[in-house]
């Protein structure tokens, strides 16, 4: 008797902080949920054939390129300074940030040219020895595990390279950034000799991701409207193809149904009130498949 074999996907993801959060949250909008509420090492989820391998950020790459992880969610900073054998399968497009060179604020700053001769301290060697490099600039990398925003407070750095968000932090070690080496994001990456079934439960990740965030800042708008109206109403609300149009009890009145932009949700509203718009009721969308 032959036993059947089934397969799930081992996905790594940051073990703490803001990219977990983001992470967990989009897996459990995709239905990845995990079985039990309290935190493993390794979690396997109750409704996906996946389970959750919890790492510190850096080591994502390599253990998705080394196998020991089938699949990563991991910034693009911490991807692109390892140097993995992996695929980057996904832009994700969350935790966003950018990895900058950042010098004392009381110091005059005109090009790169600032930087050559000087020392600057960054947990991204890699990426900022090969910035130098293609800018002809020699300058001395001192590696900093953490905290490398005080390095030159401290007198171990001129200057450093580091990754900023709000730019909050710099301020408050008065440093002020000077060059935008990178911009970083969330990517889902995989090994690149996953076998078929596996590839396969992966491809349904990425589809269930895919109607996830492309429900986000959507909204689903239904609306009252009399038929001579309609054309104009139309015109504001394209929709996804084209707005779905119910005919009501009340003779010469429709019901129409389509989905606007978060974006421009006061601007459409605005304008399908003076279109002859009544009733018009908005709900939050979920999932959206294209």
């Amino acid at each position: 008797m032959r036993l059947k074999i089934h397969f799930m996907i081992r996905i790594a993801i940051q073990a703490k902080g803001r990219l977990n959060e983001e992470c967990m949250s989009l897996l459990e909008e995709a239905g990845v949920k995990l079985s039990s509420g309290k935190r493993t090492l390794l979690a396997p989820a109750k409704s996906f054939p996946a389970e959750i391998l919890f790492l510190r950020d850096d080591d994502i790459p390599q253990a998705v390129a080394d196998g020991v992880a089938d699949a990563g969610i991991v910034g693009e900073n911490e991807f692109v300074e390892k140097k993995q054998n992996a695929n980057l399968v996904k832009r994700l497009g969350f935790s966003r940030c950018r990895l900058s060179l950042a010098i004392p604020k009381e110091e005059e700053y005109s090009n790169l040219s600032w930087f050559s001769g000087k020392k600057i301290a960054t947990s991204y060697p890699s990426i900022l020895s090969d910035f130098l490099k293609k800018n002809a600039i020699k300058a001395d990398i001192h590696v900093i595990s953490g905290s490398v925003e005080i390095a030159p407070g401290i007198g171990l750095a001129d200057a450093i390279f580091d990754i900023v968000s709000s730019g909050g932090t710099l301020i408050s070690n008065h440093l002020k950034e000077v060059e935008i080496v990178m911009q970083s994001e969330a990517l889902l990456i995989a090994n690149r000799k996953l076998p078929k079934e596996k590839t396969k439960i992966l491809e349904e990740l990425i589809f269930r991701i895919n109607a996830v965030q492309t429900a986000e800042d959507k909204k689903y708008v239904l609306l009252n409207a009399p038929n001579e109206k309609l054309s104009e109403i139309f015109s504001i609300l394209p929709g996804m193809k084209s707005p779905t149009v119910l005919p009501l009890a009340q003779e010469g009145w429709s019901s129409v149904h389509s989905v606007i932009d978060e974006k421009s949700f006061w601007e459409v509203i605005g304008r399908l009130k003076a279109a002859g718009a009544e009733a018009i009721l908005i709900i939050p969308i979920e999932k959206m498949i294209l």
